[in-house]
């Protein structure tokens, strides 16, 4: 039997996707350990207050590692990532609230590995386990009442596991900014990267590589590649000792190998194993990203990325090939280096799961995590679907649109539905069209998004990635207004019912294109940046020289920063805003929000601003994600009028 449609307006459709199951369906999955044995993965958990609980799955079965209060998140970098580690059934992780590193046995409690944090915070991450010398090796950050934080490669002895003392060792210093280390197999080589302002690590890296002795000390380090050009991904080596990288020196982040045999000839240059048109690299935001892996001896597997698009595929002889597997979108690849491999993957009709398969065996799909259904059928599900359209200076931008979708409803033929671009951060992020219920809500109540990947997203190549640089608050608005209108000359959406929302960067795009056009008639901004200047002087270490690639040098620019300044232009503004903003935000200080609000009162422009006690850079907790959504909902509906007839 046919259902009947009900005819309403758009917006104003009765949608299945409440914005409390939407925060019930935003368990982020993250920090992925694979071992011989187990595979330990994070849970970002909005019910319990946004904690990263530890989940272990062995033998088919599935355990909580660790119960609540013990939260696995650090803030080294404020991303943090990198938190965990897991070796046979023992995990090793980095607490929250306290800063330290702990060990847990199977079946015992957590032990302290580090000394207790006394003065200014103390962070570690990136946590890697060196068994030939019974430590961990990780990323210290290191806080002082005066200056910005120190950063170190240190080790981290296992010996408190057996009633030893604490004991950290300094293994390299001096550095802005480390990452990324790797152990050889035989525990000889110790390989990392650095960088220093005013690089970001996608900008320009150095990969470095030094022996270690039978006593883990290790030796004079030797530059192996890297510049301020260069930006190196992922070292790590495979089970024969080489030293395999991805590097974007040809455009592309390509995944190339250099033989232990040429560690300390700089002259050999390394063999580059994927020489084809796709990113097989991605900017490190935060710590432990992994796109490649050697699943059995021998044998690589890597995800890539082409157009908006991921895959995974074989590495062998020069040449990639893509194994299928329904998913396009795909982080955190890892092995257990028995032939399976195990990845985070989303699909346009499926949230993020973690899933298993063995390319060589049967390539049967196996999920291991446990997943909220949602009250949506698959007749309500609208997938993105990716659009290239025109922008300025003869660019070509790109997006996922999204057009409403609810099978109970029908729209009034004379209308177009109300639109909403949608801003990713970073800037260098991008946008991909794995199922997400943070769109679904939107689309199952008779609203379109486009979830533009302006110039500056990472997936198209480097020189992609940098038409942004010096340029920010420019092409990134030019690409999101070009997108509304040319959804609107198709006729898919309402030329006269734009919202622009984003958060942190996003947010910043979102007022810039408020501030200095007039494409649009509402605007939300979650965590937004307003004011340049303030940004380059008040955030942290890791991004507190960004804006020198964005903007220009500070304060040798500060006219570019005050010209692109949403702040300084609010006056410009003549449609309503509405700001959501985490009062312990130390990336996007809530002051940036709150000037805003301020300037725009100062002018009689309609706007909200809501804020959340004990909450950072986003939004963990479920019932503020429910407020957030259902606030903004209201926002627009009353915007625009949408209401039921």
């Amino acid at each position: 039997m046919t259902m009947e449609k009900k005819r309403a307006a758009y917006g104003a459709w009765k949608s299945p996707l409440s914005g409390d199951a939407v925060a019930k369906a935003s368990i982020r999955l993250s920090e992925l350990s694979v071992t011989s044995s187990s595979v330990f993965w994070g849970e970002v958990r909005p019910n319990e207050g946004g904690r990263t609980a530890i989940v272990e799955w062995h033998e088919g079965e599935r355990f909580e590692r660790l119960a609540s209060p013990w939260n696995v998140r650090t803030r080294v970098h404020e991303y943090g990532g990198g938190a965990m580690v897991a070796s046979n059934r023992d995990l090793y992780f980095s607490h929250f609230s306290d800063g330290r590193v702990y060990g847990q046995a199977w079946g015992k409690a957590p032990v302290a590995l580090t000394p207790e944090i006394k003065g200014p915070r103390v962070g570690f991450a990136d946590l890697k386990v060196d068994r030939n010398h019974n430590r961990l090796i990780a990323v210290r950050e290191s806080h002082r009442e005066d200056g910005e934080p120190t950063a170190a490669l240190v080790s981290i002895s296992l010996a408190p596991l057996s009633g030893g003392l604490p004991k950290i060792d300094i293994l390299a210093q001096g550095e802005d900014f480390y990452a990324s280390p790797a152990i050889s197999p035989d525990g000889r080589h110790l390989a990392w990267l650095t960088w220093s302002h005013p690089n970001m690590p996608w900008d320009g890296t150095e990969l470095w590589l030094a022996d270690m002795d039978d006593k883990g000390h290790v030796g004079t380090p030797a530059l192996i590649t890297g510049s301020q050009e260069e930006s190196i991904f992922q070292p790590g080596f495979d089970t024969e000792g080489h030293l395999i990288f991805a590097t974007d020196r040809s455009d592309w982040w390509h995944l190339v190998r250099k033989q232990k045999a040429d560690f300390h000839r700089p002259e050999v240059e390394p063999e580059d194993l994927t020489p084809i048109d796709a990113e097989f690299g991605l900017p490190q935001w935060v710590f432990g990203m992994s796109t490649w892996v050697e699943f059995e001896p021998g044998k690589l597997a890597s995800a890539y990325t082409q157009n908006g698009q991921w895959y995974v595929g074989r590495v062998a002889d020069g040449a990639v090939t893509t194994y299928e597997v329904p998913y396009s979108t795909i982080d955190a690849i890892r092995s257990d280096g028995k032939g399976n491999i195990y990845f985070i993957g989303g699909s346009p009709t499926k949230a993020r799961e973690l899933v298993s398969f063995n390319p060589t065996d049967d390539s049967t799909i196996r999920i291991l995590n446990e997943t909220q259904p949602l009250p949506l059928e698959d007749e309500c599900v609208s997938c993105g679907v990716p659009v290239s359209f025109p922008s300025a200076d003869q660019r070509l931008a790109h997006a996922f649109f999204y057009a409403p979708q609810n099978n109970r409803y029908a729209h009034f033929e004379t209308e177009s539905p109300p639109l909403i671009v949608k801003i990713h951060g970073g800037p260098t992020g991008c946008a991909g069209n794995a199922f997400d219920p943070g769109i679904q809500f939107w689309t199952t109540r008779g609203f379109a998004v486009v979830d533009v990947n302006y110039g500056g997203s990472t997936g198209y190549g480097r020189a992609y990635r940098e038409t942004l640089k010096g340029n920010w608050g420019i092409v990134d608005v030019e690409d999101c207004v070009a997108a509304a209108e040319y959804l609107s000359k198709n006729g898919h959406v309402d030329p006269k019912r734009r919202a622009i929302r984003g958060g942190s960067a996003g947010g910043y795009t979102t007022l810039a294109a408020l501030a200095f056009t007039d494409a649009f008639q509402a605007g939300a901004s979650h965590f937004g940046v307003a004011d340049l200047e303030a940004l380059a002087r008040d955030t942290h270490k890791f991004e507190s020289r960004y804006l020198d690639g964005l903007v220009g040098p500070y304060p040798e620019r500060k006219d570019l920063y005050q010209a692109r300044a949403p702040l300084n232009s609010a006056h410009k503004i003549q449609c309503p805003v509405i700001f959501f903003q985490g009062l312990e935000d130390k990336v996007v200080p809530p002051n940036q929000a709150e000037l805003m609000v301020a300037a725009l009162n100062e002018n009689n422009i309609p706007n909200e601003y809501i804020t959340f006690e004990g909450e950072g850079h986003g939004f963990r907790r479920a019932e503020n994600i429910v407020t957030a959504l259902e606030t903004e909902l209201r926002f627009y509906q009353q915007t625009f009028g949408l209401t039921d007839p």
